[in-house]
């Protein structure tokens, strides 16, 4: 699969890390836990404007996921990656998609992801 340049449409994305503890103000653990994300990585490529049957046969029976990101060569997306595609990320700026699911080839990467609302 081959993508155009001038097609490609930037967006942005965290890794999923781990888990946090979190702490009271005494510095005692309270049971607890936070999502931790690494940096903010930006790129750009080809985002389908909506699903089709043709994007449907690649994931095979997968449902509930609103577009498809296509990606020359590999990724490192995983299904606990978050995206700003519709918005711009920006420090109170909640993501906007998560992923669902990744599927690669030897020189193409197609990723399906899916509309959040996040407050």
């Amino acid at each position: 699969m081959r993508t155009l340049k001038r097609n490609k449409r930037p967006f942005s994305y965290k890794q999923y890390q781990g888990m946090t503890e979190l702490r009271d103000a005494d510095g005692y653990l309270t049971g607890e836990h936070e999502l931790t994300y690494g940096d903010v990585v930006t790129m750009k490529a080809n985002i389908s404007p909506a699903t089709g049957y043709t994007n449907t046969e690649v994931f095979g029976g997968l449902v509930g996921y609103d577009k498809v990101i296509a990606i020359q060569g590999k990724t490192d997306l995983t299904e606990n990656s978050i995206l700003w595609v519709d918005k711009s990320y920006g420090t109170n700026v909640p993501h906007d998609y998560i992923v669902k699911k990744v599927a690669t080839s030897l020189n193409s990467s197609l990723v399906a992801i899916s509309k959040v609302d996040v407050k």
